[in-house]
């Protein structure tokens, strides 16, 4: 796992995982700002959280992802 590789912008991964976030940060926003009834806070906190934990997902799935190439441990050692 690289942090590096978690930098994609050719991935639909990595913006699907920038949109959650910011959305789920806007979310949160709302959720501190505007006053809502329970049922709505709710709505609106499952929501956010919902988005933050995809995002953690997709973000831990680009750092798994091998770089393109195949540069993985004895990709080079190919013997015929």
């Amino acid at each position: 796992m690289k942090l590096s590789r978690l930098y994609q912008p050719q991935d639909r991964r990595f913006w699907l995982m920038i949109v959650l976030n910011l959305l789920s940060a806007v979310l949160a926003w709302v959720l501190r700002s505007v006053p809502l009834v329970p049922l709505a806070m709710g709505v609106v906190a499952l929501f956010a959280l919902g988005n933050a934990v995809l995002g953690i997902r997709l973000a831990l799935d680009l750092m798994r992802d091998t770089p393109p190439g195949g540069g993985g441990a004895g990709a080079s050692d190919v013997r015929r």
